[in-house]
């Protein structure tokens, strides 16, 4: 893989920021074989790799899935493209009083590496997963841009921020949300999910340890999305909200998404 570490301005964010990214790269080395799933349409590497939008947890910054996991093994196995960019502790969202995190993960980001990488656009190759936090920011953008991703997951995700005990963190709540709270708005994952056609969704993937406190709201989540007939592939495993449980289930992520060969 090749390795990169952005530093760069966000004009939605009217600031500096980071992400990381890994570049699939052919080149064989010592106990490692590259992959490159470029060009799988017949097209060459015009066509652009398939590209997966890994997401940090609340605690975390763009370059905690590299410190405890070996994503770069895994996805160098898999000839996809990793992007991990930072969002601080937005919930992938424009703070009420704080910065335009939503706008950036969502539009400006894509733009930006679209124009600068040789990662492909297309909605077929174009996947999304995170851990807790990340795994709400994961299933935002599945319900809000279907059309824009073929797959998303899940891991110990924090999906309803309307019950979210957020009370240990301050004003974090408050500064996200503002007074009103997240029930109701772009924030609320059970009423996008409620509102949206099942048939347009992206294939969805749900991974969560029985341990979990996050195990309730991860549960109601599959009971809706079973009910609302969305492509839903789900597991409750024993776990808890640990990197030893992600670590795994990234893993199983990687070989579960519908990668073009």
């Amino acid at each position: 893989m090749i390795r990169l570490r952005l530093d760069l301005f966000a004009e939605s964010l009217g600031m500096g920021t980071s992400a990381v990214v890994l570049m699939p790269q052919e080149a064989a080395g010592i106990g490692m074989t590259g992959a490159d799933a470029a060009g799988a349409d017949g097209q060459g590497a015009a066509a652009g790799v398939p590209v997966l939008y890994l997401l940090h947890g609340l605690s975390d910054d763009c370059t905690i899935w590299e410190r405890r996991t070996s994503i770069e093994r895994y996805a160098t196995e898999h000839g996809i493209a990793v992007v991990m960019p930072e969002v601080r502790r937005s919930f992938y969202s424009d703070e009420a009083t704080g910065e335009k995190y939503w706008t950036w993960i969502s539009e400006e980001l894509p733009a930006l590496l679209a124009r600068t990488f040789r990662i492909s656009t297309a909605r077929e190759d174009t996947f999304v997963a995170g851990l807790s936090m990340g795994g709400f920011g994961a299933m935002k953008l599945a319900l809000h841009h279907p059309d824009r991703f073929a797959a998303a997951a899940t891991l110990s995700g924090a999906l309803d921020v309307t019950t979210l005990d957020l009370s240990w963190a301050g004003t974090l709540g408050a500064r996200v949300w503002g007074e009103q709270g997240p029930a109701g708005t772009d924030d609320d994952l059970f009423a996008l999910l409620r509102a949206a056609d099942p048939t347009a969704l992206p294939a969805l993937w749900l991974d969560c340890g029985t341990e979990d406190g996050l195990l309730e709201s991860n549960e109601r989540f599959i009971a809706l999305a079973e009910e609302r007939g969305a492509d839903l592939t789900s597991r409750l495993r024993p776990g808890d909200h640990t990197w030893e449980f992600w670590d795994e289930g990234i893993q199983d992520v990687l070989a579960w998404l519908p990668i073009r060969r």
